[in-house]
């Protein structure tokens, strides 16, 4: 198996996997740089007995275990750990452990909202994206349409991502709770400013409003203010959403693995995307919908896709499943956003997420117009405007919201929410399935009908 580093501010940081060779690990070993490594084990169930033994024979030092996930934590300066540590019976794969970034805005602008008055309704002026998804807020006038449960439970959207800024006046009233996987970090206040465009995207009210604006959201803080999270804390914060019984998670962020053998969806893998699959599959089997975005490179992400050129390979967008709900990104006229990544088979449904109008020229920047991007809350009780499928995703995780409310709590399944979504969308190209849209641009209207 052969993989390789795919260059990108949204990408992974590194290799998907690396083999290292060499003699087997002994007490005179060369003592390398120290890394850390994800080794996942055959039974997802539970870590094997005597477990320990053999990483430390492999000369590696447990840092964090993922029982559920059957997964540990390593570090190691031993150069031959992963050849050591893979030629154990118990062991399914090993490598690396990745860092993974935020799922970057492709475009940001500040937003000038004094233009149109210090209280102006900031819904009604300049939040076009919210009104395409909920029909000029029609869909609020639906049971459970706001995010408001019919049978008076709180649903809540779990944002795993930088944070979430809960003194904001549109979010602090919808802000559930939080929680930090990030060293040194114990508050879940958002010191960068995705989290809390995205919190606001699925649950503001208030000047801008949300696709659901009784929604809960709660934050599972997985980023510092600068950015980067290590595959093991994502997983991490998706299980502990998963047992804090959240009914929808977002995640925007995400990276690419390429690979070399064009089977490697059933044969063999990287450590990260088989912890990833895990952890989402938890998700999913612990009742929660669980919604991603699809990445802002412009790029067929289906197999082998633009990112493995002509290499007899696949592309892995990651964290990704089939069985979460994955999503595109579309501009105010509903085309495809400039930005966005696409593939058959890779994408499930299209949402919002901004562009730079119809005049704008990518190759030269000319023509640009900020209002076709989306607005929605930043930290410190401000208003920003970006534009990224990290902007489309949580809309339709509100929109999954917003249908659990309707039926009830615990009443639909994460497939059952996936596929209602699916088919409510809108066909905004091809009739039926195509690449760019999945099953079309999300329609809660009709969702909710």
């Amino acid at each position: 198996m052969k993989s390789k580093f795919i260059a990108s501010a949204l990408a992974l940081t590194l290799g998907a996997s690396v083999v290292f060779s060499g003699s087997p690990f002994s007490a005179k070993a060369e003592v390398g740089q120290e890394k850390k490594y994800i080794v996942i084990f055959k039974d997802q169930a539970k870590l094997p007995t005597g477990f320990g033994t053999e990483i430390s024979r492999a000369g590696g030092q447990i840092e964090a275990r993922l029982d559920k996930l059957g997964a540990v934590e390593v570090v190691s300066t031993n150069p031959n750990f992963l050849s050591q540590i893979k030629k154990s019976s118990t062991v399914l794969d090993a490598g690396v452990q990745n860092i993974v970034q935020p799922d970057t805005a492709a475009i940001e602008a500040d937003a000038l909202v004094t233009e149109v008055g210090s209280g102006a309704d900031l819904y009604e002026r300049l939040q076009w994206d919210i009104k395409q998804v909920t029909n000029n807020g029609a869909s609020w006038n639906l049971p459970g349409g706001t995010g408001k449960s019919v049978d008076g439970n709180d649903i809540v959207v779990g944002v795993i991502d930088t944070g979430i800024d809960y003194t904001h006046p549109d979010l602090k009233d919808n802000y559930a709770y939080g929680k930090s996987f990030v060293p040194g970090y114990d508050d879940a206040m958002d010191q960068n400013g995705h989290g809390t465009h995205v919190a606001g995207s699925i649950a503001a009210k208030g000047r801008t409003m949300g696709v659901g604006p009784d929604l809960k959201v709660a934050a599972y803080r997985v980023f510092g203010p600068t950015g980067g999270a290590e595959t093991a804390n994502i997983a991490e914060a998706l299980m502990a959403a998963a047992d804090d019984n959240v009914d929808v998670v977002n995640m925007s962020l995400g990276g690419y693995d390429w690979f070399q053998n064009p089977d490697y969806a059933t044969k063999e893998t990287v450590a990260d995307v088989h912890l990833f699959n895990r952890a989402i599959q938890y998700a999913i089997q612990q009742g929660v919908t669980v919604v991603g975005s699809a990445g802002n490179n412009a790029l067929d992400i289906s197999s082998p896709g633009k990112l493995s050129g002509d290499d007899n390979g696949a592309t892995h967008r990651s964290p990704s499943s089939q069985s979460m709900i994955r999503v595109s990104a579309g501009g105010q006229a509903k085309n495809l956003a400039f930005y966005s990544n696409y593939g058959v088979g890779k994408i499930d449904v299209m949402a919002p997420g901004g562009d730079l109008g119809p005049n704008y020229d990518p190759a030269t920047g000319a023509g640009r117009d900020n209002t076709y991007l989306c607005l929605a809350t930043i930290p410190g009780g401000g208003y920003g405007y970006k534009a990224g499928t990290s902007m489309a995703a949580p809309k339709t995780a509100a929109l999954a919201g917003v249908i659990i409310a309707q039926h009830g709590k615990d009443e639909l399944s994460p497939a059952q929410v996936k596929h209602i979504i699916q088919s409510s969308s809108d066909d905004v190209f091809k009739r039926g399935y195509d690449g760019e849209a999945g099953f079309g641009l999300i329609n809660a209207v009709n969702a909710l009908q």
